[in-house]
């Protein structure tokens, strides 16, 4: 494998606060047993009932104080928090909501990012948070090579690779030159070519926007409990021994997907992709151990 750093962007900021701030802390202590190069690019999600945000509705509700709390901890340990707004429902009365402003303005320091998709939200973000990395979102469903080369040439950060292309070998051999702005979803639980994935984010979006659950998506994935190792099964899965190869042809940012899922399975995920295979027992101990002595401390107060 080359030098170069590779960059593994993580879910729930939110969601899995104290995992992803373990995970963290045992790379910076015990670097010799998690894979060469490998750092946190950044942790991806939301706060719960943020209209913007979009994959995933997530209700509830985050005051100031807490906020604050969960972007300073990743940003001192030099992640960025990347902000899901991908809702594609999104029209121009709904981007002054105060609540995603409020969010907004908390993390607007320099340090971190927004995943975007509805064109009308992304213009008010550049016009009023310019200090915010800007990233083209999956949820766009952009799966021909010539709309990847567009998004490119566009003023984005990175462009996150639709997971149906993961192997192509056409697209990823013309994005080379470009590898670098490119973020691969390495493990993704949905059906190749699903012809129902953007109506399910559509699905999400209405139910984040209105603050109301909807019926059940008639999704395939729903017949079986999520899995990693249904993960593994997929066609888009990349594989350990796969990722090497796509580092040396330049490709070093990876997503790990995760929101809406159980943390053991995001755990098993971390554990597999940035931990060396024999350290994988001592490092799932020690987030064990770590994680019952937080939540421990937490019920005392």
């Amino acid at each position: 494998m080359s030098d170069r750093v590779v960059k593994w962007h993580l879910p729930g900021f939110c969601a899995f606060f104290y995992l992803n701030q373990i995970v963290i802390n045992l790379m910076k202590e015990y670097p010799e047993k998690f894979r060469e190069g490998y750092r946190v690019g950044s942790v991806y999600g939301t706060f719960p009932g943020a209209i913007w945000n979009g994959g995933r509705a997530v209700f509830g509700i985050t005051c100031k104080k807490d906020m604050q709390r969960i972007v300073d901890t990743f940003n001192r340990f030099g992640v960025p928090v990347r902000f899901t707004w991908t809702n594609p429902l999104l029209e121009e009365k709904h981007v002054q909501d105060t609540y995603c402003n409020l969010i907004m303005s908390v993390a607007d320091n320099g340090k971190n990012e927004v995943l975007v998709n509805s064109p009308v939200l992304e213009q008010y973000l550049r016009e009023n948070y310019p200090d915010f990395g800007f990233i083209s979102s999956t949820t766009k469903r952009l799966t021909r090579l010539e709309e990847i080369q567009a998004e490119l040439d566009k003023n984005y950060k990175l462009v996150v690779l639709d997971y149906d292309l993961n192997h192509d070998e056409k697209v990823l051999s013309a994005l080379e030159s470009v590898a670098d702005r490119i973020e691969i979803l390495v493990d993704e639980i949905c059906f190749p070519g699903c012809q129902k994935r953007k109506k399910h984010y559509e699905d999400e979006a209405l139910m984040q926007l209105t603050y109301e659950k909807g019926t059940v998506f008639p999704c395939p994935n729903r017949t079986t409990r999520p899995s990693f190792a249904e993960c593994k099964k997929r066609p888009s899965f990349i594989s350990n021994e796969e990722i090497d190869g796509y580092i040396e042809r330049g490709y070093t940012n990876f997503k790990i997907v995760g929101r809406g899922l159980p943390q053991d399975m995001v755990l098993e995920s971390y554990l597999y992709y940035l931990v060396k295979e024999e350290e994988r027992e001592f490092i799932h101990n020690k987030i064990d151990k770590t994680m019952a002595s937080l939540l421990g401390a937490g019920k005392k107060k």
